[in-house]
């Protein structure tokens, strides 16, 4: 499966950000789906993830209640919906997949075989 990450860009402080990861190749919903993101001169790190059927998911703590992640395998696509963004979301954000069942402690990279490009989000104050 090939993955596109796309919605990034430049938004204020408070505002929110629609994220998508559009699937090629395969149908999505094969996989769990996870976002995660890097910001300059950082550790690549989990956001959130959804299993295949998109009834269960996971955040990272410092997401929790902020961002939401969701799916249409109708669609091919998941996406990460951002709210009330902080300068520290600043970041590339990755989607990747998964083709395991989902399991909410799969939350480093390593578990995840395919990845997208990545799109860059910068938040201003």
């Amino acid at each position: 499966v090939q993955l596109q990450a796309s919605g990034g860009g430049l938004v204020q402080a408070g505002n929110a950000r629609l994220l998508s990861c559009t699937a090629s190749g395969r149908n999505i919903g094969s996989y769990a789906v996870a976002w995660f993101r890097q910001a300059p001169g950082k550790e690549r790190e989990f956001v959130a993830s959804i299993s295949q059927t998109g009834g269960r998911t996971a955040y990272a703590d410092s997401m929790r209640g902020r961002f939401t992640v969701s799916r249409d395998n109708t669609q091919n696509r998941a996406y990460l919906q951002m709210n009330v963004l902080k300068p520290e979301d600043t970041a590339v954000y990755y989607c990747a997949a998964d083709g395991r069942l989902f399991h909410s402690t799969r939350t480093s990279a390593d578990d995840y075989d395919y990845w997208g490009q990545g799109t860059q989000v910068t938040v201003s104050s």
